[in-house]
């Protein structure tokens, strides 16, 4: 029987590839249901997880116990004004959700809280935050991908005035601005990362839409521009993106922004993993390997049970151990079928193990 044979530096071939999927659960192509849990999107304190961010799930979960999140919303104001005061006392004024939300995105970001947000020279006071859960995707999202309608008035689908949102990487040609978030490209209006026209303020006097971070999930969206889009998003009066501003008053801003996604349902974005691979080509030449491994093949003197065996082989190969230099086992490759061997045939075996 052959022992352990040593692959050559030939025999081993190393590859990377990209493996794109939905983010959303299920592998599901567009998140047209998007539903929110009355226990965590709760108002009236602003201490409550639901004054800083909104959860969105894709079933509703206080029926469906299978339901999982697939982002959240947020809204910051650099002032904090939109959401209640943590406190009344001297001092503690502007000190509220949406100023802290401002603060930890642009921290995140720019590395500090000194920094405003600006868009194509546009700097607003607040700005719109969806935040991919992280379990949904894998090393990140992928550009190109976004597709987001936004929709105003109590309408769904194709009906009330929409905005096509989509970020600028292939229009940019794949370039982009590296943050501390890592990848920055800019949203605009258009699809598949192709921008509508050849201006990136789409919105005149309020700059662009926002800026989508895929490395780290999130997008960063201007009010401003969402709200001064003509007719697009306010004609109909019901359910504008025009934040409320007003110091210690709880506006629900970030309800508004998930209005706005869920009556459209169209939202759209992959998820992109790299797999490496390695490839283990492994020959078993004409006079390996002809002899089972099977201890019922021999007896306890090593002698053959089988004398037909002895000039005229025949065995199956069904696995494929890779062991290391100290004869360790480390993995096992199990063939689809088992694959006649004898003096007369050769064998090459492609084992791929993916990390």
């Amino acid at each position: 029987m052959a022992g352990l044979v040593r692959y050559s530096n030939n025999d081993i071939v190393n590859d990377t590839a990209k493996v794109v999927t939905s983010t959303w659960s299920n592998n599901t192509n567009n998140l047209i249901t998007a539903f929110t849990s009355s226990t965590q999107a709760s108002y009236g304190s602003a201490t409550s997880s639901g004054a800083f961010f909104i959860e969105v799930y894709d079933k509703d979960p206080q029926t469906d116990t299978t339901a999982e999140v697939q982002y959240a919303v947020a809204y910051g104001h650099k002032a904090g004004s939109g959401s209640l005061d943590f406190t009344n006392d001297t001092g503690a004024k502007g000190n509220s959700p949406s100023k802290v939300i401002y603060n930890q995105y642009r921290q995140l970001i720019y590395g500090d809280e000194a920094s405003n947000f600006s868009f194509n020279g546009y700097t607003p006071d607040d700005i719109y935050i969806i935040n991919w859960e992280r379990a949904r995707f894998k090393h990140n999202l992928k550009p190109g991908t976004l597709n987001l309608h936004l929709i105003s008035g109590s309408g769904t689908g194709s009906s009330g005035n929409t905005i096509h949102l989509t970020d600028d990487s292939l229009t940019s040609s794949g370039s982009s601005t590296i943050t501390n978030a890592g990848r920055q490209f800019n949203i605009v209006s258009g699809s598949n990362g192709v921008m509508l026209g050849s201006n990136l303020t789409q919105v005149t006097d309020s700059g662009s839409y926002g800026f989508f971070y895929p490395d780290s999930g999130f997008a960063v969206l201007n009010p401003s521009a969402l709200r001064n889009n003509g007719t697009t998003l306010n004609a109909l009066g019901l359910n504008s993106l025009n934040p409320g501003t007003s110091q210690n008053t709880d506006d629900k801003n970030h309800e508004k922004l998930f209005q706005a996604i869920s009556h459209s349902k169209y939202f759209i974005i992959d998820s992109e993993e790299k797999v490496s691979s390695q490839y283990y080509f492994t020959r078993a030449i004409n006079s390996e390997f002809n002899y089972t491994t099977n201890p019922s093949f021999i007896d306890t003197q090593g002698n053959l049970n089988f004398t037909s065996m002895v000039d005229n082989p025949n065995t199956y190969i069904t696995t494929v151990g890779l062991y290391n230099d100290s004869g360790d086992l480390v993995a096992v490759a199990k063939l689809s079928q088992p694959v006649s061997k004898d003096f007369t045939k050769e064998a090459l075996i492609r084992v791929k193990l993916d990390y």
